[in-house]
């Protein structure tokens, strides 16, 4: 889907404004230490306290159930947070809406994943 490719080159470009056109203003993502909103998660990108350097899949299913749409994939996410590195290996659940001809993400979850074997 070029729309998962566009976004994961939005995020490693850690552009706020070009992150901020794939999601709605409501849109949350959830991680094991909590949810977090749209406003907030696009403050930690345009400050540099959150900054990803890479962003990729090597799983990803999409089903489209008309005006909705839910992404599930399974890749890293590497940057930095508050100056310390990270890389997780995760799963990722999209669920999208479609609003005035565009895709925007309404919601992310987000699991840790294991390697396969």
């Amino acid at each position: 889907m070029d729309f998962s490719k566009h976004w994961d080159e939005a995020m490693i470009g850690n552009d706020a404004d070009e992150i901020a056109k794939f999601i709605s203003d409501d849109w949350v993502i959830v991680a094991s230490d909590g949810i977090t909103s749209r406003s907030s998660f696009l403050q930690l990108i345009s400050s540099g306290v959150l900054t990803h350097n890479r962003m990729d899949s090597d799983e990803c299913t999409i089903s489209i159930y008309g005006n909705t749409g839910v992404l599930v994939s399974r890749g890293t996410s590497a940057g930095t947070y508050n100056e310390e590195n990270f890389s997780l290996y995760e799963w990722s659940t999209s669920v999208f809406i479609k609003l005035e001809g565009k895709w925007r993400c309404v919601l992310t979850m987000l699991t840790p994943a294991n390697k396969s074997k």
